[in-house]
């Protein structure tokens, strides 16, 4: 049987030099200006509201950039991701930025035991993060036993319908699952999704899609209250090549009547006290 884990860390090892090195990620405005923050970020600010003084875990962090954006705005942040390759350019990345963000290598299923149990007062999680996982029941789990009693989940997400979606399609249309799947989308690309001329050293994956419901439900079970679900018509990247088209806040959506797809959700909820 393949590990899904093994080759999702060769493959994200081969990626991270490359997305470090593109202008998309943009280490070098990080550099250049203090207060620069990740468009993820920055999208989201206003439901992030004041993060100031909390303690905040980002799950699969990658590179850092979302990571060091939150510590920007005023948060102690601490970083998980399973890549070596990925959390040596977030280490970089935030030692030549001059901030104090503290990594660490594991599954995002190990967090709690990398952590201990409620220590965060927000665990954070950014576009493109849950795809990788293979059971979201098992993440929900997670995120609750890592949030202190009155501690906030923020996730920024593309959407379940995005992710059925062919993006080789002149037209998209539903190719994959909607609802979680036991045995993983298996893809060779030699693409990513920044503009890069590199090639990548890996190029298979392994993913999985789940459901809004089921990750609204996962989250439900282990006794979180959903405190806010906005689903949007844009996502950061060019999703579908095909059919979509970059807007003046820098995210993408379709050239013709962006409203007929949900492309990513922004979704919070709170542990009781």
């Amino acid at each position: 049987m393949t590990d899904s884990s093994a080759v999702n860390r060769e493959h994200w090892d081969s990626l991270a030099p490359v997305h470090a090195r593109s202008a998309d990620y943009g280490f070098e405005r990080f550099h250049a200006d203090p207060a620069h923050l990740s468009q993820v970020v920055q999208f989201d600010r206003p439901r992030l509201g004041d993060i100031s003084g909390l303690r905040v875990v980002h799950l699969q962090c990658h590179i850092g950039t979302d990571t060091l954006s939150l510590h920007r705005l005023g948060a102690r942040v601490s970083g998980l991701d399973l890549s070596p390759a990925s959390l040596a350019e977030a280490r970089k990345l935030a030692a030549g930025t001059g901030a104090d963000i503290d990594y660490h290598e594991a599954n995002v299923y190990d967090a709690v035991d990398v952590f201990g149990p409620e220590v965060f007062d927000l665990v954070y999680t950014g576009v493109g993060a849950l795809c990788w996982l293979p059971r979201i029941a098992q993440w929900a789990e997670v995120v609750a036993r890592l949030l202190r009693p009155g501690g906030r989940l923020f996730v920024r997400e593309g959407h379940p319908m995005l992710w059925g979606l062919d993006d080789e399609a002149e037209r998209a249309w539903p190719k994959y699952d909607y609802f979680e799947h036991a045995e993983p989308l298996v893809f060779s690309d030699a693409a990513t999704y920044v503009e890069t001329e590199e090639p990548l050293r890996t190029t298979t994956s392994h993913s999985w899609n789940h459901s809004l419901g089921e990750i609204v439900t996962a989250l439900l079970d282990q006794g979180l209250a959903l405190t806010g679900l906005t689903e949007h018509d844009s996502v950061p990247w060019n999703a579908l090549p095909h059919e979509m088209a970059v807007s003046g806040n820098g995210e993408w959506r379709l050239r013709e009547n962006p409203r007929r797809l949900a492309a990513s959700y922004t979704l919070q909820a709170r542990r009781p006290e």
